[in-house]
């Protein structure tokens, strides 16, 4: 069982912003656009390191080209504190480059906790270490470390890395289980791997090293296109070998350990050309972004694209960003011009937007029978 719903989507838990976007949807009164406008993200991707160690063969954002950039600590922490008073409800730090290579990591994450943000963390995982975890790891719900192959060689040609890399990893894995458990602390660690043709024929060996470390899962997903990425070798993976691989690692699940294998991500990727819906709901209202130099977007799928760039943290707060004049320009934009087709398959937003469509457009059969 996916018990944190990783393969699905929480909108549904966040009733009132549901309710805000359905009305600005439907009514275009001037009470919608208003409570539209102030209406904060449920959830915000920060990108605190344009840099990284890695050189992932898939890696979607290599058009930006890992700039040494990093967030200034007092801007983003400003930030933080009104993106909680306003209704923010968790930040899940990745991006661009390797969160966990900024300097000031661990404040930042204690800043957002006290601001009443729960934090998350994507990352490779060659700096999870356990002065990180004693200074700030109460303060963090989950960590997700991309992971892409149970194999010490396959692992360093996906990563383009050294292999000891591979060890380290273990390692900090194996620590951080281990600093888990002797402070009794909730947080869930995970690793994620795409599936790769290169590194099929490793997850058996994944999910396996995985629960031996004490994990709590083990996620398995496809590879998902993005429009401006310079690696194009994955485009046209066919999927379809490999949907009984899942029912063959689920085999492995126990009351502690799960293995989710994203099979509803994988069958959106090979419907990809059917019917879905027709706008994107979610953007500008249920997410944002913000990137390594304190550019906020509204969709991580357009970086660099200013059809969906809102401001900069450098230059105003968050918060003063999302109310403006320029996030709303950009939902009439997302809601009248954009064409869906050339979005990413699979985006971020993809399950809260077909969730967000039955909502909006009552296209569920019986919908009134609860």
């Amino acid at each position: 069982m996916d018990r944190f719903a990783i393969d699905f989507h929480k909108a549904s838990f966040h009733a009132h912003s549901v309710s805000v976007v359905k009305h600005f949807a439907l009514d275009g009164t001037k009470e919608a656009s208003i409570a539209f406008r102030d209406l904060h993200p449920v959830y915000v991707e920060v990108s605190p390191v344009g840099a990284c160690n890695h050189r992932c063969t898939f890696c979607a954002v290599d058009y930006i080209g890992y700039k040494s950039q990093f967030l200034d600590t007092a801007k983003l922490c400003e930030s933080l504190t009104l993106m909680g008073r306003n209704g923010v409800k968790s930040v899940m730090y990745a991006g661009e480059g390797e969160p966990l290579l900024h300097k000031d990591m661990s404040c930042i994450v204690n800043h957002a906790k006290d601001s009443g943000i729960d934090n998350a963390f994507t990352t490779n995982g060659v700096h999870l270490t356990d002065s990180f975890l004693r200074n700030c790891g109460s303060s963090i719900s989950w960590i997700k470390v991309s992971f892409n192959s149970g194999q010490r060689d396959t692992y360093a040609k996906i990563h383009r890395t050294q292999p000891k890399d591979f060890d380290r990893v273990i390692d900090n894995l194996r620590n951080a289980v281990a600093w888990k458990r002797a402070n009794n602390h909730d947080i869930a660690i995970g690793i994620q791997s795409l599936l790769l043709p290169e590194n099929a024929h490793t997850m058996e060996d994944l999910v396996l090293l995985s629960k031996e470390l004490g994990l709590d899962y083990v996620v398995i997903k496809p590879y998902s296109q993005h429009k401006y990425s310079n690696t194009q070798i994955y485009k046209d993976i066919d999927y379809k070998p490999y949907l009984d691989l899942g029912m063959r690692l689920s085999l492995h699940n126990d009351d502690n350990f799960n293995v989710v294998f994203r099979i509803n991500t994988i069958n959106n990727w090979l419907n990809q050309n059917q019917d879905r819906y027709c706008k994107c709901l979610a953007t500008p209202s249920m997410w944002g972004y913000i990137m390594a130099d304190g550019s906020v977007y509204s969709c991580s799928a357009y970086l660099l694209d200013d059809r969906f760039k809102l401001g900069n943290i450098n230059e105003d707060t968050f918060s003063s960003i999302w109310t403006s004049d320029r996030k709303m320009q950009n939902a009439t934009f997302v809601a009248n011009e954009l064409d869906i087709s050339e979005c990413r398959v699979n985006c971020r937003m993809d399950q809260v937007n077909r969730y967000l469509d039955v909502v909006v457009n009552e296209t569920a059969p019986h919908f009134n029978f609860i």
